[in-house]
């Protein structure tokens, strides 16, 4: 059974993984197969929205005598994925309580 994606859950976990440091479409997707299900071009459409909000930026680097694209994670960005973090703390916490039977104050 697998579990349905948010694009604000896909969100956070591209900013994530860009966080960690500057990378490229092919390496965020690995990243982020090893916890869901997911295509490049799923994710793609995900690092040109988030471009376009001004949480990430690229630049092109050669790598084997092409250019290869780059993320790099912005202010705006790291701000957004702190926010991210908490709401994700807060709705497992909510989930855990039902599912796991943790005692939690919702």
């Amino acid at each position: 059974m697998s579990f349905p994606i948010s694009s604000g859950l896909l969100d956070a976990m591209v900013l994530s993984v860009v966080n960690r440091n500057d990378t490229y479409g092919y390496e965020i997707t690995q990243m982020i197969r090893k916890a869901v299900d997911v295509s490049e071009s799923t994710l793609y459409p995900v690092l040109r929205r988030l471009q376009k909000g001004g949480m990430l930026e690229t630049y092109d680097k050669e790598f084997m005598g092409r250019n290869r694209r780059y993320y790099r994670i912005t202010s705006v960005g790291s701000n957004a994925l702190g926010d991210y973090r908490d709401e994700w703390c807060d709705h497992k916490a909510k989930v855990d309580s039902i599912l796991l039977g943790v005692d939690e104050k919702l």
